[in-house]
């Protein structure tokens, strides 16, 4: 079992920006979702746990591992995924993750071959081996991506918004390889996506503007809300007028009309009807309406 420990950290950028406003977090092995919208501060902070940029201030450590002060030790034992994985376009699918290997630094070659053919089996890659990559759709580019997160056996995985731009069904099946990587290690998925946490993630975290602004569990989250959603399609025109009178949650059209979701206290009458909440409101609540329940 590891342990992954974030305390106090920032960071503020040449323009000004504060992409991380001390943020702590302590996370175990299985899946966490780091859930935000762009902009947030995700992926700031996905690259500082990357050994990628240095913080400002604050400190972070996996087990023994200094991350901030110590970024080669913890590349021996990290897996990354970034958002946008670059692939050679020329070589195969077996090529590039035994390329990746030896950058890993497995000389030996029967190793190295048979960890290749074991990745490529585990994200059903097998039978593609010997196809160039560059061919590849988004989802099997996914899939070659967290092979070679898998390399060299990662305590810490980290994936960028891995999802997005994927179909139905290559989601799906991104969602049951990531679900079987994450009972065995750290797995951070920072996503704008909420389906991906609620999917896959028993611990999460919401971040807005480089805070963090809720940590726990979805289910938590979703009861917390629990008698105090509700909802009302109404006209375009009277939207502005919702908002000043309730917390909007969100909207979203339905029917070429607005339907609102507000969080309130007590019924707020006037037509509105009480709704089961879910992880979108829990998301959209945290992040519109002046952190309502923190």
């Amino acid at each position: 079992m590891s342990t992954l420990k974030i305390n106090n950290l920032s960071k503020t950028y040449a323009n000004g920006v504060k992409a991380l406003d001390n943020v702590s977090l302590e996370l175990e092995n299985g899946m966490f979702g780091l859930l935000g919208p762009n902009g947030a501060g995700k992926s700031s902070l996905m690259r500082t746990l990357a050994t990628l940029q240095e913080a400002d201030s604050g400190t972070a450590t996996l087990d023994d591992i200094d991350i901030l002060n110590d970024p080669a030790e913890l590349r021996k034992v990290l897996g990354y995924l970034p958002q946008e994985f670059g692939v050679y376009p020329r070589i195969t699918a077996e090529q590039l993750l035994t390329h990746l290997a030896i950058l890993k630094g497995i000389t030996n070659a029967k190793e190295r071959k048979e960890l290749v053919n074991y990745l490529l089996d585990k994200v059903n890659l097998y039978e593609k081996r010997n196809k160039s990559v560059k061919g590849f759709s988004g989802g099997m580019k996914q899939r070659v991506g967290i092979a070679q997160a898998l390399i060299g056996n990662p305590k810490l995985i980290i994936v960028d918004e891995p999802t997005a731009g994927l179909d139905p069904g290559e989601r799906n099946r991104f969602y049951n390889l990531l679900a079987d990587v994450g009972k065995e290690v750290i797995v951070i998925l920072s996503t704008h996506i909420v389906e991906d946490v609620r999917e896959l993630c028993t611990k999460m975290a919401i971040m807005n503007l480089g805070e963090i602004v809720y940590h726990g569990s979805p289910q938590s989250a979703i009861e917390a809300l629990n008698g105090k959603v509700f909802q009302k399609i109404v006209s375009r025109d009277q939207l502005q007028g919702y908002a000043t009178d309730y917390k909007i949650i969100s909207n979203k059209m339905v029917g070429g009309q607005p339907l609102i979701h507000v969080f309130s206290e007590e019924h707020p009458q006037n037509g509105f009807e009480q709704v089961a909440p879910d992880l979108e409101d829990v998301f959209f609540s945290r992040i519109n309406t002046s952190n309502v329940l923190v």
